[in-house]
């Protein structure tokens, strides 16, 4: 359902599910869930890159596979809303990963695909790239990714793209912030995938970690209740190992030792 390698300190896991524009199934879920967790425990990986095979990144979940849901036991709830919390945590284990997470955009990037590309830090699109909210066209509700689609795209974008199933091309999708780089073709999708992975490099793995904790935990406090609490954040990153070799490497006009 999904390949995943590591290489140079970047794994990458590739949605591969062609015929079905990788559509995700229990199995796809399950299988993301296990390398998203293994990435996290293995210190050599530096970056995530998330893709699709077949030029397609996602189509959203897959209507067949959720219709035979409605024949396993939930354990007492309805195997549905069991199926659909599963995918709710995945979107959730992306979000919050230490690591950071780079989605390669292309063809289809539909419902849960749409979901999937807002918990990436970063997303970088062909320009033919359509997204779409599509779910209430089939009488569904974009259940799990909507509090990522408000975080990444505010709340009235988010509500009209679900409200209107509209679809977006890779510029529009630019220009709500949900795409950070765009490419013409696939030889410019693949340099700007490699600068992006040379740049999340330079900085000390530690630090990133941290500072995407402390970003998502400001999208919800307000200034004030933070200002203690960065304070300890930054001290013990200076106090730490990786602030001790930067600012130390600075001095010295050399790289630090996680840039080398």
């Amino acid at each position: 359902m999904i390949t995943s390698e590591i290489s140079d300190g970047v794994m990458r896991m590739t949605l591969n599910r062609p015929s079905q524009r990788n559509a995700m199934n229990q199995a796809m879920v399950a299988a993301l869930q296990e390398a998203l967790a293994a990435a996290q425990e293995d210190a050599a990986v530096r970056v995530v890159v998330l893709r699709g095979a077949g030029g397609n990144f996602c189509a959203g979940a897959d209507i067949a596979d959720m219709a035979g849901a409605r024949a396993w036991d939930g354990e007492g709830r309805d195997p549905i809303a069991v199926l659909n919390e599963r995918f709710g945590r995945l979107c959730l284990a992306f979000a919050e990963s230490a690591k950071p997470v780079v989605a390669v955009l292309e063809g289809a990037v539909i419902g849960g695909g749409f979901g999937l590309a807002c918990v990436a830090d970063i997303a970088i699109a062909a320009e033919d790239t359509k997204f779409r909210l599509s779910e209430a066209t089939l009488g569904l509700v974009p259940a799990q990714i909507a509090p990522f689609l408000v975080a990444r795209l505010g709340y009235a974008t988010a509500n009209r793209l679900a409200m209107t199933a509209a679809v977006l091309d890779g510029a529009a999708a630019e220009k709500l912030g949900l795409v950070h780089e765009l490419a013409a073709d696939e030889a410019t999708l693949l340099e700007k995938l490699v600068a992006v992975i040379a740049g999340l490099k330079k900085s000390a793995p530690g630090a990133l970690a941290a500072a995407k904790a402390l970003l998502r935990r400001s999208r919800w406090e307000a200034p004030e209740n933070l200002i203690a609490h960065a304070a300890d954040v930054f001290a013990q990153s200076a106090r730490g190992a990786e602030g001790i070799e930067g600012m130390t490497a600075f001095l010295q006009k050399r790289p630090p030792a996680w840039a080398v």
